[in-house]
């Protein structure tokens, strides 16, 4: 059967109003007085774009699933009962790192003494760039200074919000331009990081601090972990702890949370420094990728050492995907693509 030009162009048409209609709708919604823009996808709340003055970084948080379940951990931002209170500058998914010109930006928080703050660097929110709701990007500036505001980084980084059905991803690329002569020294604390809900645990086999049902710190001996199961897996098909130190293009975590297979991944991006990263992945809920981790995670590995002069930049990008049940074929069929 043959189709005359104007047939074709209307099928054509037709196909791409279809193909439109079936793609995701994000939303922004800027709330200056609250210090954060929330990120909507199809109408559901995905995450919030946070920068609150109490916080040495800015974070994603919360982040929820397709179906409206939360996948970061509320402390400290929003204690839940039966959670962790270790490391409090875990909050939802962030990036920074443990060794700039000597200062640590990963583990800078509130609890960090005011005499020990000379140590660490912190991340200082700049402006929101621009907003792009019909290719779900967010670009956002910020400065990494030292305890005297003296800039070692200019940071601009684009993020892109995606979904469709039960699948939610989040593409972060950014751009680290050196104020001045900058050196990143290999360190295990970076790069990109999500601190996660109990469910993506694997379950505690020692004493440890966590909030009881009325919120407060407790030491508790043993643990109930009811509903405790998260299982890591990387591109080489090793599981659990065992990826921890190991190079691989993606790291998964599966759990089931409420009655819902949910599987977190993510996504080295070929073009990253090191490619494929080191795993900073943890039992404790810590799910990190480190593109600058080298000797710190494996003694035999080259040197990390990268030093920008002052102009010089670089570029990191990564992918974090929120879905169901995603088996290896999945993930490497996401992956390919993602470049």
């Amino acid at each position: 059967m043959k189709l005359s030009v104007v047939a074709v162009l209307a099928l054509f048409l037709s196909i791409g109003v279809s193909h439109a209609a079936k793609s995701s709708k994000v939303e922004f919604k800027n709330k200056e007085q609250d210090k954060k823009v929330e990120v909507f996808v199809d109408g559901k709340f995905f995450t919030a774009y946070i920068y609150p003055d109490n916080m040495e970084k800015q974070s994603l948080y919360p982040i929820v699933s397709a179906s409206g379940k939360i996948i970061t951990r509320g402390y400290p931002m929003n204690p839940r009962p039966f959670e962790r209170t270790d490391h409090p500058h875990h909050v939802g998914l962030w990036f920074n790192f443990g060794d700039v010109n000597g200062l640590d930006f990963w583990n800078n928080s509130f609890a960090i003494k005011a005499a020990d703050k000379p140590k660490y660097g912190t991340v200082k929110f700049k402006k929101i760039v621009s907003e792009n709701p019909k290719k779900g990007e967010l670009v956002t500036a910020s400065e990494w200074v030292d305890v005297n505001n003296k800039v070692l980084l200019n940071e601009e980084t684009t993020f892109t919000f995606s979904g469709s059905g039960n699948l939610r991803t989040i593409e972060r690329a950014s751009k680290l331009t050196a104020a001045q002569e900058v050196t990143i020294t290999e360190n295990k604390e970076g790069l990109i990081g999500l601190r996660l809900d109990r469910a993506f645990e694997e379950p505690a086999t020692k004493p440890e601090k966590f909030l009881d049902a009325n919120g407060i710190e407790t030491e508790v001996p043993v643990l109930n972990n009811a509903g405790v199961n998260g299982v890591y897996r990387n591109a080489e098909g090793i599981s659990g702890g065992a990826v921890w130190s190991k190079r691989s293009p993606w790291v998964a975590l599966r759990a089931d949370k409420e009655g819902e297979i949910l599987t977190i991944v993510i996504l080295d991006n070929p073009k990253n420094p090191n490619y494929p990263a080191w795993s900073h992945a943890r039992g404790y809920g810590l799910f990190a990728t480190n593109n600058f981790g080298g000797r710190a995670f494996d003694k035999n590995a080259e040197p990390v050492k990268i030093v920008l002069k002052a102009g010089e930049s670089l570029v990191v990008k990564h992918k974090i995907v929120i879905g169901g049940d995603l088996k290896d074929a999945d993930i490497n069929e996401i992956a390919k693509n993602f470049n």
